[in-house]
């Protein structure tokens, strides 16, 4: 296997840009439909992840124990794609079929031949990091929303609790998934490990975000999620010694922050690769990015009314556009079954009756819940603004004693 053979081919083929992933997926659907449910409806995303995650691959290919860690975090998590061991073949067939179109004359047979050895030896590393990862955790974690709070119109605090316990460090980050929406977001839980497991979420709904959005406008109390294994080591607080600690974050970054308060609390911070532990920092300082003089308020009124028009615009098409869906599949799927169930009796006229008014029925029910959110969100607007109005008046009155400064000095 050549590997500056590899990256040379990699980087052709890469500067084709978006036509390269849009080529490999179309290339595995129709090849393996099959595999088309694993992945989000909305396949943006996607794309950039895997021209990413090949990127990352080629470029490290020959320094393996670089590359190693990076296969055996993706195959791990993979599982709650519920990708197998079976998959991987189709993978690797599309994969290759995207190389050659793209590289045309220049796809010899020795680079065929370093390329199928390469991805042998990525899904060998993945499929056996997913088969370890199996005997520890499970693909993901099921959890019960019992509780869920609106901070502000956008914004949403959760209570989740796993089914099973799901052991995680301040500062790491979750997935969080609704079985209704295939994609997953990470998020970072705003408490310490409890003792009855609960997790708490921060969410902060992300302008054409589904997992996001979901979460924020479309979660109730008794509504189940899936969540993944938490990722990342960066934001973990393992020992600050003898020093001080400061703390600084802003809006929703203040959920990791918190974990890592509560973590603090318990007087000791376990120490990096050691069982021994730490003793904690003296003082834990906290900075909020957030100013309350009068005109940064004002300002922060101004944008937070333009930022709900703009999510209430872009919310609402995106749920009429996946009510739609959801009615014209529960129609189709109604028809199916009148189809199976009369035989030789079915009626055309009968079938698109029903379909009608199923596709109506729902319509008429999702339109009726999109008028609750948006009565909630003017609600929400209009707390927020008495609150942003009560602090600008605050602040004009804190400064009051101290007279205006002259003009020259204003600004």
């Amino acid at each position: 296997m050549d590997a500056a053979r590899l990256k040379q081919s990699w980087s052709l083929v890469a500067a084709h840009g978006d036509q390269v992933p849009l080529y490999f997926y179309s290339t595995l659907f129709l090849a393996h439909p099959e595999t088309r449910q694993m992945f989000p409806t909305n396949m943006a995303g996607q794309r950039d992840r895997l021209v990413t995650a090949l990127g990352h691959i080629v470029s490290n290919v020959d320094q393996v124990d670089r590359l190693v860690g990076f296969l055996q975090d993706l195959g791990a998590d993979h599982r709650k794609f519920a990708v197998r061991a079976e998959h991987y073949p189709a993978v690797g067939e599309a994969l290759l079929a995207t190389l050659q179109h793209f590289l045309g004359e220049q796809w010899t047979d020795e680079l065929a031949q370093d390329w199928a050895g390469a991805y042998g030896l990525v899904s060998q590393v993945m499929i056996e990091a997913a088969q370890a990862a199996e005997a520890v955790n499970p693909p993901w974690w099921v959890a019960e929303v019992i509780g869920h709070e609106r901070r502000a119109f956008d914004v949403a605090v959760l209570t989740l609790r796993p089914q099973y316990l799901l052991p995680f460090t301040p500062g790491q980050s979750i997935g969080v998934s609704h079985p209704s929406v295939r994609s997953w977001r990470y998020y970072s839980p705003a408490n310490a490990p409890r003792a009855d497991g609960t997790l708490e979420l921060h969410v902060r709904a992300a302008p054409g975000g589904a997992v996001s959005s979901r979460l924020v406008y479309g979660s109730a109390v008794g509504d189940q999620l899936h969540l993944a294994a938490p990722v990342g080591d960066r934001l973990s607080l393992w020992s600050a010694g003898s020093a001080d600690l400061l703390l600084l974050a802003s809006g929703t970054g203040w959920a990791p922050v918190k974990a890592l308060v509560e973590q603090h609390r318990h007087g000791v911070i376990p120490s990096a690769g050691a069982e021994a532990k730490l003793p904690a920092a003296k003082e834990v300082n906290l900075l909020s990015a957030a100013q309350r003089e009068a005109e940064q308020i004002i300002a922060q009124a101004h944008d937070y009314a333009r930022r709900v028009a703009e999510y209430a615009r872009v919310q609402y098409e995106s749920y009429v556009q996946a009510a739609a869906e959801e009615a014209k599949q529960e129609a189709e799927r109604a028809v199916q079954d009148y189809r199976s169930a009369a035989g030789s009796s079915f009626d055309d006229g009968v079938a698109t009756r029903e379909a009608l008014r199923i596709y109506g029925e729902m319509m008429i029910s999702h339109m009726q819940a999109a008028a609750r959110h948006l009565d909630d969100g003017s609600e929400h607007l209009a707390r927020t603004m008495d609150r942003l109005v009560g602090q600008a008046g605050t602040a004009v009155r804190a400064g009051a004693g101290q007279g205006a400064l002259p003009r020259h000095q204003q600004r």
